[in-house]
């Protein structure tokens, strides 16, 4: 199951995007200079379809995005939550994920308008630095489209 620590509306991390961001706890990766630690422990309230739904309609109309940060222990659960979204809200709002995989979990094209995927290593830094081993893409129609470029120029 799927817990969620805390959410919030941010304006960065999909571009062009106002998203209500799900940081979702029980992280696997254990990335060294995590900025969020707090995230690796299974804490925090059970993600039910009844919560997320109460979630959409108390933001509707407000965000653009739902984007899931984390959920890397429980991919399918994730996906599934994608996909009560787009049909929650008939397909008007974007869905976004955050993994720190560095491949993609099968079938997260089709629920996914963007996807970030990478680990989170120290010295290369975030998605903002353009040493960065992290890659943000859009997905259209299946197709994979790198942007992590975009978070460089839209940020400063």
């Amino acid at each position: 199951m799927l817990r969620y620590a805390s959410y919030d509306i941010v304006f960065r991390e999909i571009p062009g995007e106002v998203t209500l961001a799900l940081n979702l706890s029980g992280c696997p990766n254990h990335c060294r200079g995590c900025h969020s630690p707090h995230l690796q422990d299974d804490a925090g309230e059970a993600l039910t379809e009844n919560v997320l739904r109460g979630l959409l309609d108390a933001y509707a109309g407000a965000v653009t995005c739902l984007c899931f940060m984390g959920g890397d222990g429980d991919p399918r659960e994730v996906m599934q939550l994608a996909a009560l979204a787009r049909k929650h809200t008939a397909g008007s709002l974007k869905t976004a994920w955050y993994s720190g995989r560095t491949r993609l979990f099968d079938g997260a094209t089709a629920c996914f308008d963007y996807i970030k995927l990478g680990p989170y290593v120290e010295p290369l830094g975030g998605l903002d630095a353009p040493t960065t081993n992290q890659r943000l893409y859009r997905v259209d129609h299946g197709k994979m489209t790198d942007i992590t470029a975009s978070l460089r120029t839209s940020v400063r």
